[in-house]
């Protein structure tokens, strides 16, 4: 009887079958869309760090204008020490010391962000070495011209190569390459995370920026349920 009454309403049973089809369908996609989103989203910050907080400097007001963070900038590699001395709820911290610059190397030349970082900036942010080494505490203290460069700038300036040994100029002071970052590509908002090179922060601060005070604290706390009490402590000492 069911099979008849298909047949004898072909054009209404098709319609019922396709609005169930498109609805079930439907469902299936959006369920997709959103699990494939909060993936993008987790893989964008795991990207970033392993509980990473980030630590800027105070804001500043002028004639009655607050600055926001950042404008009364005092932070010193003595912070970043005392931080280390005395949390209890940091695994690893490394000072930042941000500038831009030119780069020549290779017979090319590339503008790219200089970042100061110490020896521990690594696992904080959750990077790997394609090639090379990271620099060593020894090169920190010593304020060694070594430096790591991104994907990016290393396809820019040593296409097809392993730069590793090579020279590179950087605001005409030559720095050594002793390693090249794995690839994390871009990140939700287009940033390209490769485009970047790393070297002591103590090199970066006093050779090319020049001044006394750094960006920023890059901290990494012991765990996930740990990082609202990480950034009580962290605002405490300072």
């Amino acid at each position: 009887v069911a099979w008849k009454s298909l047949l004898s309403n072909k054009l209404r049973s098709v319609l019922t079958m396709l609005g169930v089809i498109i609805g079930v369908a439907a469902v299936i996609v959006m369920v997709a869309i959103g699990e494939g989103s909060q993936a993008r989203i987790e893989d964008d910050i795991n990207s970033l760090g392993t509980n990473l907080i980030i630590v800027f400097p105070g804001s500043a007001s002028s004639r009655g204008v607050q600055g926001g963070a950042g404008s009364f900038n005092r932070f010193t590699f003595d912070d970043v020490e005392k931080l280390q001395n005395e949390t209890t709820l940091i695994s690893a911290i490394s000072p930042v010391v941000r500038t831009g610059a030119q780069v020549i190397g290779g017979g090319s030349n590339w503008n790219t962000g200089v970042y100061g970082v110490s020896t521990q900036y690594l696992s904080i942010r959750n990077w790997e070495l394609q090639y090379g080494e990271p620099f060593t505490e020894r090169d920190v203290t010593s304020k060694r011209k070594v430096a790591i460069i991104g994907a990016t700038v290393s396809n820019e300036l040593f296409p097809d190569q392993d730069p590793t040994g090579e020279e590179i100029r950087i605001r005409n002071i030559p720095f050594t390459v002793v390693g090249v970052l794995k690839s994390k590509g871009q990140s939700g908002v287009g940033q390209d995370h490769d485009d970047v090179i790393l070297a002591p922060s103590t090199t970066v601060l006093y050779r090319l920026k020049g001044g006394r005070y750094i960006d920023m604290i890059n901290a990494s706390a012991v765990s996930t349920e740990q990082m609202d009490a990480a950034q009580k402590e962290i605002r405490t000492i300072l």
